[in-house]
């Protein structure tokens, strides 16, 4: 306990006197996984909703290997983009290994499923009177889209937020693929599995409360926006 205690104060510490390297770590952290989960949501919306108005041979077998995407081993992900990406690999020439940019490739495989299957059971279960209603007023097909997407705004912002928990989280893929470099690669994951492995407890445990600070600041905004827009929704005789 003793041990915890003192890494605890000294985490405190070097957080109060803005220790540089901590907040390098956070900012680079925050681009990669930002960046990630914007392609993941760029990708997996419309993934989502193009398969739940879609009828097309394979259709079963693509939403199943989106929902296996879902619980994909991160170290699974990583080896394949290492793989890739690697000297020898087919985009070897890129000498993207070891960079950002593989971190970000790795964290956007892991967070498009996750995106893409609960967006499809956000849009499926979108009241159909809803569509009904907009077709029936001479909606096109774009503005019923438009009108899925607005119903099923909710859910959405969980399947956002399931996402960047993913990508914030990760450490298998992107300590493969991008190899913890110390101010080029080192992102909080990464940087705490070797300072603790290395004894350094207390700046394990400052990167620690960085990486929950940073989740909890994401999600508290996302869930604001979110029980906002259901008390909005909600009927007034429910209150």
């Amino acid at each position: 306990m003793d041990l915890i205690w003192t890494g605890i104060i000294k985490a405190v510490n070097m957080l109060v006197s803005l220790d540089p390297e901590i907040y390098d770590i956070a900012w680079l952290t925050v681009k990669i996984t930002g960046a990630a989960t914007l392609i993941g949501l760029c990708v997996g919306i419309p993934a989502g909703l193009g398969l739940s108005v879609s009828r097309f041979p394979g259709r079963r077998l693509i939403i199943a290997l989106i929902n296996t995407g879902m619980g994909l081993p991160p170290v699974v992900v990583g080896l394949f983009v290492a793989l890739f990406l690697w000297r020898m690999g087919p985009l070897g020439s890129l000498r993207l290994i070891y960079t950002p940019a593989a971190m970000v490739i790795a964290q956007v495989l892991i967070v498009v499923p996750i995106i893409a299957g609960l967006s499809l059971a956000a849009f499926q279960n979108v009241d159909p009177s809803a569509l009904l209603q907009a077709r029936a007023l001479g909606a096109s097909k774009t503005q019923a889209l438009l009108v899925i997407l607005k119903e099923s705004r909710l859910p959405q912002l969980a399947a956002v937020m399931a996402g960047f928990g993913g990508a914030i989280s990760e450490v298998g893929a992107v300590l493969m693929v991008g190899g913890d470099i110390n101010g080029q690669t080192r992102v909080l994951t990464t940087a705490i599995v070797q300072e603790t492995r290395m004894g350094r407890f207390e700046v394990a445990i400052a990167l620690s409360l960085v990486l929950l600070a940073l989740s909890f600041a994401v999600n508290i905004f996302l869930t604001c926006i979110q029980q906002k827009g259901a008390q909005e929704w909600r009927p007034h005789t429910w209150k």
